[in-house]
């Protein structure tokens, strides 16, 4: 059983975990991140995410989840930490969490995401949202995803905001961050020529179809683009296909977190139809 820390100031210690809440850099010299709530704490548990410590409150006793927690990882540290610091790490205002856990940041390696006859990944380009990073997870993982990969300039997967927003699916969902298209293109092509004919599918107001008459129940590789400006000229011309969201409103547009929901829940609607026929959607 690991011994029990116990800090009560701002000690260096404590600016350093601070630190990794709000300084990307930090985070990524650090190789670790902070988790706040009991949801993600035991995905992260239960996916085998290597747990650096345990930091809990010091006023209260603890409940049996979080002691069920440290018996689960009985040589993980432990931090019995003042309540109010705790709420700073927690960043909450009226009460402190009972638990904030510090994980270890995997590696960025696209070999993380596994792919098989089925395979369905995501790319996120350049988002600027750490919460829409989040969310597109969170779908990602709801809709039988299997990674998502955030390419460019970008918000961080290990950003707090993205951390809840992803309610726990950043555990179970491998994300990769990769400096541009062109890793994920090597990649693609490595699959590839290992018998998985991944198909590069790009989402644009302009698209060539509507997403429910192209046929997603291949291996599929989904594009969403930026807030903003949507996917980059290099990954336009890099798809294989783009298709569009036909919508009747006023609307050009969705948020990138719902549009990728939607297409999403499309890929698994056909999926699922086509595994009762035992044919395939029609492009």
């Amino acid at each position: 059983m690991a011994a029990v820390q116990r800090i009560s100031s701002r000690n260096a210690r404590f600016q350093v975990w601070q630190a990794l809440l709000s300084n990307r850099n930090k985070r990524q010299r650090a190789g670790e991140f902070l988790v706040q709530g009991v949801r993600p704490i035991t995905l992260a548990v239960d996916h085998g995410w290597p747990v650096r410590a345990f930091i809990y409150g010091s006023a209260r006793p603890l409940s049996h989840w979080a002691q069920d927690l440290l018996q689960r990882l009985p040589l993980t540290e432990r931090v019995s930490m003042a309540p109010e610091l705790l709420a700073e790490l927690g960043e909450k205002e009226e009460a402190a969490p009972e638990v904030v856990a510090v994980l270890e940041m995997p590696a960025d390696d696209l070999n993380r995401i596994q792919v098989g006859p089925y395979f369905l990944g995501v790319v996120f380009d350049r988002p600027t949202g750490p919460g829409n990073i989040g969310s597109i997870i969170r779908s990602a993982d709801a809709f039988g995803a299997d990674g998502l990969i955030v390419t460019g300039h970008a918000a961080d997967v290990y950003d707090p905001k993205s951390v809840r927003a992803s309610t726990g699916s950043l555990f179970a969902l491998p994300a990769v961050r990769v400096p541009s298209q062109h890793e994920v293109m090597e990649w693609v092509e490595t699959q590839r020529a290992h018998g998985v004919p991944i198909v590069v599918v790009g989402t644009d107001e302009h698209g060539e179809a509507d997403i429910y008459d192209f046929d997603l129940t291949g291996p599929t590789l989904l594009l969403i683009g930026n807030e903003t400006s949507g996917l980059s000229a290099a990954w336009k011309d890099l798809a294989d296909h783009l298709v569009r969201i036909p919508m009747t409103g006023s609307a050009s547009s969705l948020n990138a977190a719902n549009a990728a929901t939607a297409v999403l829940y499309e890929v698994s609607r056909q999926r699922a139809h086509s595994s009762k026929t035992g044919g395939g959607a029609g492009a």
